[in-house]
């Protein structure tokens, strides 16, 4: 229980929803750059390390945390 909070508040301090910010997309903090579009990047063949590369103001830890994200949303749905 104590990993699962610890992974979901990791998650929360970086991915948020905002109905100002991309009609309430789930977007990385501080950013307008949508979970979406990180995921369609790493679909499209870039790695953590290219993203980061690319958008400077990101960290591994952003990208991380959309993937944790994205997981959960597919488990959740999955139910």
């Amino acid at each position: 229980t104590y990993k699962f909070f610890k992974q979901y508040t990791f998650m929360m301090k970086r991915i948020i929803t905002d109905t100002k910010i991309l009609s309430g997309k789930p977007v990385i903090k501080g950013t307008r750059i949508s979970v979406e579009f990180i995921l369609q990047l790493l679909n499209s063949g870039m790695n953590i390390e290219d993203i980061v590369k690319e958008y400077s103001h990101l960290e591994k830890e952003d990208i991380l945390a959309v993937l944790d994200y994205a997981t959960k949303i597919t488990i959740h749905k999955a139910q």
